[in-house]
């Protein structure tokens, strides 16, 4: 018989799994165990002794946030002046900056200001007036810098050079500032993540500016510009240092404006005792350029009446400075003005030094018959025009033609760069067939104004804001004689009923939004695309369906007596 081997009892024998498996335990604690020790000592380094953030470069901090990635070239600081490259400066200042090759000299623009500076003498020229700098600009590599620690007045800065960091700190002067006070020492950190670069420190006691709070964390920047995170709780006293600037809006809600044309040898209107409902902006033909390129006037005695007039109505003045005889004797003349910096900031002063003598509100300028070639001109002189009138709170405003037609009447605009550096860019929104036409067609068809605004605001990349689409009080009457020549005679609004027959059948285009009528005279075919109130009306809608700026008018006296309650009900919408 097979004799069982007792097991101890109380006692349990382990098997080589047992074994295995606690070995296995063993092993896994052990890791466990270092892993939590490495991610302790990281983040004790991350967050308590190491700062990983020293900068081998000067780093840029502009309104707290570094930019140094996105320079172009470094930044040089030589005997104590700050150096930026202009590819930097139109980076992040003046995307308009220009080198005028004649006169050697940079041009630069910002907001209020337009300032020139050369290569050799330490001043600097700052809307019109020359100011004492200790330095110049200078090229290396040919590369051009600008010493904008000498251009705070330009940019309208502070700035701060953090020696000890290499940072060097650009703050906007029209921005708000806030700083705070920190209750505890802790670590500037990169990010919110747990584990995250510390940048730096700050102890108590210490005033930082306040960037932005979200989610328990401040975005602050420190005495040694960096820029980085730490939890909100580590912040006390939050105090506002400089409020933002804004500027005011000159008119508010949409723009009415009407052109008062009386030509330069005609006087200005005797409006006395009268009113146009809704209008908030008059443009009267005060100024234009002579056959020699000087500006000119025409007020007189009747303009200042009717500037008094205008202002004790409400209405804000926008005079209109035409090159209109300048265009007629000559392309060149234009041309001239605005291929020379000393030409273009005459003409500049003299239209600063009308604007303050008679205390107008703005300036629309209607240059026409131009060079394309001097597109590119045409629009430094409104770049080096606008900030000039800002200065002085007055408005510039800027009348361009649909962007397709002949060179000199539709390619010799940047819309783009137009719309961009005046207050207002005016879409003339009519002529589509016009005075030099030989085939008949509409002044202004809804479909046309609507692609043609289409491409300002798409193409051109204008905001819409900042348009102002301008429509006509007028139409042409179209004459074709047996001989198949056609020629046409302008036909204002309010003469209509008089000039097309009464009989004569109307038929509504519902392309052009428009009514045509078709008649014979003495064997010539009259033919009449109308504008009325139904055809403005539908142009009208663009402006609210494109939240455009407003309205303009060409011109008054042309109109009904029912457009302007017309127009101000479709405005405030």
């Amino acid at each position: 018989m097979r004799k069982e081997i007792q097991k101890p009892k109380g006692k349990r024998v382990q098997t080589r799994q047992d074994i295995e498996k606690k070995k296995k335990m063993i092993v896994k604690t052990f890791f466990t165990i270092v892993a939590l020790i490495v991610i302790f000592v990281i983040g004790m380094i991350a967050n308590n002794f190491i700062i990983l953030d020293n900068n081998k470069e000067i780093n840029l901090v502009i309104n707290n946030r570094n930019v140094t990635s996105n320079l172009k070239n470094n930044v040089l600081v030589e005997n104590g002046v700050i150096y930026l490259s202009k590819p930097d400066i139109a980076n992040f200042f003046d995307k308009y900056i220009y080198e005028e090759k004649d006169n050697n000299k940079i041009i630069t623009t910002y907001e209020k200001k337009i300032a020139t500076i050369g290569y050799e003498d330490n001043k600097i020229n700052i809307n019109g007036s020359n100011k004492k700098i200790y330095a110049h600009a200078i090229k290396k590599e040919g590369t051009v810098y600008l010493p904008i620690s000498e251009m705070k007045d330009v940019y309208d800065i502070e700035i701060s050079n953090i020696e000890k960091t290499k940072v060097i700190t650009m703050d906007s002067l029209k921005r708000e500032q806030k700083k705070a006070i920190v209750k505890s020492g802790t670590a500037v950190k990169s990010s919110t993540n747990f584990i995250s670069k510390t940048i730096d420190r700050v102890k108590k006691g210490d005033c930082v500016i306040v960037v932005s709070s979200n989610n328990g964390y401040t975005r602050i920047r420190t005495d040694n510009g960096k820029v980085g995170y730490i939890k909100s709780n580590k912040l006390e006293n939050e105090f506002t240092v400089r409020e933002s600037m804004e500027e005011e809006k000159q008119i508010e809600g949409k723009i009415n404006l009407t052109w008062d044309y009386f030509s330069q040898y005609g006087s200005a209107p005797d409006r006395t005792g009268e009113t146009i409902d809704g209008v908030n902006v008059v443009s009267p033909a005060f100024f234009y350029l002579d056959k020699n390129g000087n500006l000119r006037e025409n007020i007189g005695s009747k303009g200042q009446a009717y500037i008094e007039w205008a202002h004790q109505n409400g209405y804000k003045v926008w005079p209109m400075v035409s090159n209109a005889e300048a265009a007629t004797e000559s392309l060149s003349i234009t041309s001239k003005i605005m291929n020379s910096y000393e030409l273009r900031q005459k003409l500049i002063e003299s239209i600063v030094e009308k604007c303050v003598k008679y205390k107008l509100d703005g300036i629309n300028i209607d240059f026409e018959n131009m060079k394309q070639e001097d597109k590119d001109m045409f629009s430094r002189f409104v770049i080096e025009l606008t900030p000039r009138l800002k200065e002085i709170g007055l408005i510039t405003s800027v009348d361009v033609t649909a962007p397709d037609g002949g060179e000199t009447w539709s390619m010799c605009f940047d819309r783009n760069v137009i719309g961009d550096a005046a207050d207002y860019i005016v879409f003339m929104a009519y002529d589509q067939y016009g005075v030099s036409s030989t085939k008949p067609g509409t002044t202004a068809g809804y479909d046309w104004v609507k692609l043609s605004l289409n491409k300002f605001l798409k193409t051109e990349e204008i905001s819409a804001e900042k348009i102002i689409l301008a429509v006509p009080f007028y139409t042409r009457v179209w004459t074709t004689n047996p001989d198949g020549k056609t020629t046409s005679n302008t036909l204002s609004m309010k003469n209509i009923e008089t000039v097309v027959p009464q009989d004569a059948e109307r038929k509504w285009d519902d392309d052009l939004k428009q009514n045509y009528v078709e008649y014979t005279d003495e064997d010539n075919k009259k033919q009449v695309w109308i504008e009325d109130i139904a055809s403005l009306k539908a142009k009208l809608s663009l402006i609210t369906d494109n939240n455009l700026a407003g309205v303009g008018s060409w011109a008054k006296g042309m109109e009904t007596d029912d457009v302007w309650q017309l127009f101000k009900t479709e405005l405030s919408k």
